[in-house]
């Protein structure tokens, strides 16, 4: 099996995880996602006028765009303490009992990847979102019995990137659900100047828009690619990001103009060359290209689905006549297959 590109990957990197001094604070040096932040701003500050605890969020969408800073902002500008964990680590009814009785009032809990809970740890968790209670069974056998303990009033921010994952009866418990989608280039650049400022690099504007033009509208790798490009930086040139150094780096990271690694236009080109375009099952696709399944729909799709390059389609899944072009392969024209005619 082959390894998605670090550089363009969206998942986290132990790289990633160690530079948080990036990740803004507050609200107001969040930069992009601007109708999500107008509506959470008043979230905030009504719940904070009413002195309660801040309804249920869900932040969905694909990795890499802020849904883990958006948990550590929300309890920053509520001014509570953030215990964070995610569902794989939650192996037990007990390790998420231990993780609710150590919350202070008002504090948030944040769980990432939430839809890979345990369908036991579910049904725990419905009665401490709903009313703040916690059912937990003592001892075993004809011996066992139930306690009820009362919890302080909480905030559970859930993240996911599949939210048609999640059961309805933990869909139907967070008040608030905010979608994350990718960012402007003219966003991720503001976010390229900022980090620059922040790591002391010095860049010029037209590398800022350069980077964001090739960061696959995900903040986390155009972090990612403004690490790397000074590096080159550094190494090569005199240590300021200037435009030709920026070019000469992503060519060399093998980032084309559109942010596709040389996995994604492998995927491209396996649909059009041995599959004629398409339709084809994103198991066979799976099998092609020697990757699992979750990495194609988390990983490599999201981003080719957006940006125009494939279709998904309840028969497999196509290349659009972007793809073709972007390979420099021929569009079939009235005589080429059935499934292109179909759909264009």
């Amino acid at each position: 099996m082959t390894e998605p590109n670090d550089i363009t990957s969206p998942g986290l990197t132990q790289e990633d995880a160690v530079e948080t001094t990036l990740r803004p604070q507050k609200l107001a040096d969040f930069v992009g996602q601007q109708k999500l932040k107008d509506n959470l701003e008043v979230y905030i500050r009504a719940a904070r006028k009413r002195e309660e605890s801040l309804d249920h969020i869900l932040l969905e969408g694909p990795p890499g765009l802020g849904k883990t800073t958006l948990a550590h902002i929300i309890s920053n500008e509520l001014g509570v303490n953030l215990k964070a964990t995610s569902a794989p680590a939650i192996e037990r009814a007990g390790d998420l009992a231990a993780v609710l009785t150590n919350l202070s009032e008002f504090d948030c809990l944040f769980i990432d990847e939430i839809h890979r809970l345990h369908p036991a740890i579910e049904e725990v968790l419905y009665s401490a979102m709903e009313d703040f209670k916690l059912d937990i069974m003592i001892g075993q056998g004809p011996s066992a019995k139930s306690v009820r303990l009362n919890l302080p009033q909480f905030t559970l921010v859930g993240a996911t990137t599949r939210s048609g994952l999640l059961t309805s009866p933990l869909l139907a418990r967070f008040g608030i659900n905010l979608h994350l989608n990718f960012y402007s280039p003219e966003d991720l650049a503001k976010i390229i100047g900022r980090s620059s400022s922040i790591m002391k690099i010095s860049i010029d504007e037209e590398s800022c828009r350069e980077i964001a033009g090739r960061s696959r509208g995900t903040p986390r790798i155009a972090n990612r690619l403004l690490r790397r490009i000074r590096d080159f930086a550094q190494v090569e040139g005199k240590g300021v990001i200037e435009t030709g150094i920026t070019r000469s780096s992503l060519d060399r990271l093998e980032v084309d103009g559109y942010g596709l690694d040389q996995m994604d236009r492998r995927l491209l080109s396996i649909i059009i060359d041995k599959f004629g375009g398409g339709p084809v099952g994103v198991d066979t696709l799976s099998v092609a290209l020697g990757e699992d399944r979750e990495t194609i729909e988390d990983v490599y799709e999201p981003y080719l689905i957006q940006s125009g390059f494939i279709k998904r389609t309840s028969r497999g899944r196509l290349a659009t006549p972007l793809a073709f072009q972007h390979l420099n392969v021929k569009f079939p024209g009235p005589d080429g297959k059935n499934a292109q005619q179909e759909l264009f």
